[in-house]
This record gives structure tokens, C-alpha cells and sequence, in this order.
């Protein structure tokens, strides 16, 4: 049986069409997915893209648009250097920076913020989800203060018991909010996504 670090470093059916098609990562297929089944992007839309790095995920958002809109898109790293569209707007940095966080406002409100972003992993699984829990808990966070009413949101999240939880504190805010696990997960891979749609008016039930 093959181990889990050679099946990762193994180019699949994914990595292969990512690389056909100009994306820097298998990644966005998730987000196509997610999309496809929720109607997440409209086009003219500004979408927030945190943790955002190599920028698959900006890609996809980018050729999406429709030509108007703006993909505002923050991460640590740098993107890959075929990452680039006049509606788009990078900024390097930490997502827990006052710095960042008034670049990220400046630039919104947002009708869509997505979140792809994972820990550092160690390859003990209560670290990695524990890691996992805080980013999330972070994108939640972003899409509470930052998205505009009626507006979507996804973030990535390592399978744990806190995702019930997680997703409580989701349905506070939006009307909709639910797992979904995307075919272009790895299939040794313990994560999944939680998906909000419909931002709740301020005062509403």
C-alpha cells in the first residue's frame, strides 16, 4: 500500500489538469466544485480570498468575474508569478495584523470570502485540527465583519468534533450553513468545507 506522503507526491488526475489548464495547484477544483453546486461568485462580484497562496484559488476567481469586480487576495507568501489580473488586488501579510486587516476593510465589503487556507501540518492530527480550528475560526470571523449583507462564504476545515460547533456559530450569521466535501479532495485527506450562503441583515432572526 502505498504511504500517504508518496501518494501526496504523486501527480493525480487533479494536479495534472491544474497544470494543463494554468492553475498553480489542484486546489481550485474544490472551489469550482463548491461553486458549482452553490452558486457561491456572481459575476462583478468582490471577493476577499484569504490564505490565499500560490493563488489557484485567485485564478479561478479572476476568470470568473466576467471582467468587472475585484479579487482582493492576502496571504503570507508571495502568489505564483502567473498569478495576475487587473481586478486584482494582493496584499502580503499577516490576516491577524491591524495593518492587513484596515487594507482588507479599506478594499471591501465583500459579496464572497473564501478561505482555502491550512496550518502548517505537523502529521499529528490533533495539532494540525487544532491549527485548523483557529484559521477557521479567523475566516469566520473576516466574513461576520467584512461581507455584505446577502453574501457567501466557504472555509476549509481538518475533520474534528469542533466542526458542529463551527458551523453553530456560522448559522448565526448566515441563513444557510453546511459541510461539503468536494470530489477533488484527496481521498486519505481529512478535510472538508464549510459553506455559508445568504448573510443575515443586521437584526434578522
Amino acid at each position: 500500500m502505498p504511504s500517504k506522503q508518496n501518494s501526496y507526491s504523486k501527480p493525480d488526475f487533479w494536479s495534472q489538469k491544474a497544470f494543463k489548464e494554468g492553475y498553480p495547484a489542484r486546489s481550485v477544483y474544490k472551489l469550482q466544485e463548491i461553486d458549482k453546486k452553490f452558486g457561491m461568485l456572481k459575476k462583478g462580484d468582490v471577493v476577499l480570498d484569504l490564505g490565499s497562496a500560490p493563488g489557484s484559488w485567485t485564478t479561478w476567481l479572476l476568470r470568473n468575474l466576467g471582467g468587472t469586480g475585484k479579487v482582493v487576495s492576502v496571504d503570507l507568501n508571495p502568489l505564483d508569478s502567473t498569478v495576475k489580473g487587473e481586478n486584482l488586488v494582493f496584499f502580503q501579510g499577516d490576516l491577524l495584523s491591524e495593518e492587513i486587516r484596515t487594507k482588507i476593510q479599506q478594499n471591501g465589503p465583500y459579496d464572497l470570502v473564501v478561505c482555502d487556507a491550512a496550518p502548517l501540518t505537523t502529521g499529528n492530527r490533533t495539532v494540525d485540527t487544532a491549527r485548523s480550528k483557529a484559521l477557521v475560526e479567523m475566516a469566520i470571523w473576516y466574513a461576520g465583519q467584512m461581507l455584505k449583507p446577502n453574501g457567501n462564504f466557504c472555509v476549509k476545515i481538518f475533520q474534528n468534533g469542533n466542526q458542529q460547533k463551527e458551523l453553530l456559530k456560522m448559522k448565526e450569521i448566515f441563513a444557510s450553513a453546511r459541510g461539503f466535501k468536494p470530489e477533488a479532495c484527496r481521498s486519505e485527506s481529512f478535510e472538508t468545507y464549510l459553506v455559508g450562503l445568504k448573510k443575515k441583515v443586521p437584526g434578522q432572526p
